[in-house]
């Protein structure tokens, strides 16, 4: 009876963890080597006959036959009378092979082994389940939504395995329940207590740029590089792509025929906006293309501080920056300059003061912060209203206050 239950609890570990048959063929005989040992001081002398499909075993233990006054070990030797019992042919130096009955060894050493037993698989599944993944690091995977907590949600894949994707890896949109069929890319494998721990992300530009690959088949093939992702997740993302072949249009294949191929990717990301734009070694028209669909007047760099300092019309300041100025953001992460945008005045007649010339009375981490947004004379602040410069910066409403108070009382005195 035990040993049908010790070959159920392994064939019921083969078919579920699918363990591959020469790898639980030597777990299975390690372990009764252990045993063995255990009992006998030495295994070496023991043959153990493992039979998966028929879910049986047997162990042969193989002695030496010797003289009677000879005989000093009893696990490698048997007296010739002894061997005469079993078959009056054996002569001395011949071996005697005698089956080994597994109840011979109590109840106790049967549970132990088979504690042993499942225990060995278990790290042998764990130590799999984290060889795979370490070998998927920035693969898309699929899984099913088993429970969702308020810092993580626990994910199934296909076979089972859990995976987890922590809530700072997920789109601010995303909103699941059991059931959900959810993609996302695996960033993450670490080993802790002993259990593989597979991290994974939806926020990530990898798992973006794993996304083109699955719709467009030329990034996927080579012919369409992808330079760079910059992205605020579930908001905006750049793509900076490149086509070596002149034939192939990097931007139009990356959209597809009326946006077929991009609106695929846009509806994982829960409509995040994407601008794919044409990567250049020219830096300033690489900036240009950035920052649209704002249009530029002109470009000054300053290469010794990775600096841009970017001339526009008054019209244009806001599609440059974006809302919440995220597209002058993305434009500075893309390009790896430092974008600062000043206005062309409507009227050249106009008289206006740089927010500089108030550094007596407006602390400079706050003109640092109007700058930030676009906003470098005085009357560019006053042309916004209070509303406004708080959404877009991170001023406090009192602050904004006091300082359009004091950019106001500079045009009253003339």
């Amino acid at each position: 009876m035990e040993n049908v239950n010790l070959i159920d609890t392994f064939s019921e570990f083969k078919e579920l963890k699918n363990i591959d048959r020469p790898t639980m063929m030597s777990v299975l005989e390690d372990v009764f080597r252990g045993m063995l040992a255990k009992k006998y001081g030495s295994a070496d002398n023991f043959d153990i006959i493992v039979n998966i499909d028929k879910g049986d075993f047997e162990i042969w233990r193989n002695r030496e036959v010797v003289e009677d006054e000879d005989f000093t070990d009893e696990n490698t030797q048997i007296p010739l009378s002894e061997a005469h019992k079993i078959d009056e042919d054996y002569e001395v130096g011949e071996e005697v092979s005698d089956e080994v009955k597994f109840l011979d060894f109590g109840r106790r050493a049967i549970l132990a082994l088979r504690q042993n037993l499942v225990a060995r698989i278990l790290d042998l599944e764990k130590n799999n389940i984290y060889q795979k993944y370490k070998d998927r690091i920035g693969d898309i995977v699929t899984g099913e939504v088993y429970q969702v907590w308020k810092r993580e949600t626990l994910v199934l894949d296909d076979d089972g395995n859990e995976l987890i994707l922590p809530k700072p890896e997920q789109i601010p949109s995303d909103h699941f329940r059991k059931g959900d069929t959810i993609r996302a890319v695996v960033i993450r494998v670490e080993m802790k207590n002993n259990t593989p721990n597979i991290i994974l992300s939806r926020t990530s530009p990898v798992f973006l740029e794993r996304l083109f690959e699955l719709e467009v088949p030329e990034i996927f093939d080579g012919l369409i590089t992808i330079r760079k992702i910059v992205r605020v997740p579930g908001e905006r993302a750049k793509v900076a792509v490149e086509s070596y072949d002149e034939r192939i249009d990097p931007v139009g294949a990356c959209v597809g025929m009326k946006g077929s191929r991009i609106h695929g990717i846009v509806r994982e990301l829960r409509n995040e906006n994407i601008d794919v734009i044409n990567y250049t070694s020219n830096i300033q028209l690489f900036i240009t293309r950035a920052l649209n669909p704002a249009k530029i007047s002109s470009i000054k760099l300053i290469e010794s501080e990775k600096k841009a300092e970017i001339y526009l019309k008054p019209s244009e300041v806001s599609l440059a920056i974006g809302k919440g100025g995220l597209n002058i953001k993305l434009a500075g992460q893309l390009t790896g300059y430092d974008i600062e945008v000043y206005r062309e005045p409507d009227n050249e007649d106009e008289e206006d003061v740089n927010l500089d010339e108030f550094a007596d009375e407006i602390e400079g981490w706050i003109i640092d912060e109007l700058k930030a947004i676009g906003c470098d004379t005085a009357r560019s602040v006053l042309r916004l209203t209070v509303h406004d410069l708080v959404k877009r910066t991170d001023l406090e409403e009192e602050t904004i206050k006091e300082v359009v108070n004091i950019l106001k009382s500079e045009f009253e005195k003339e």
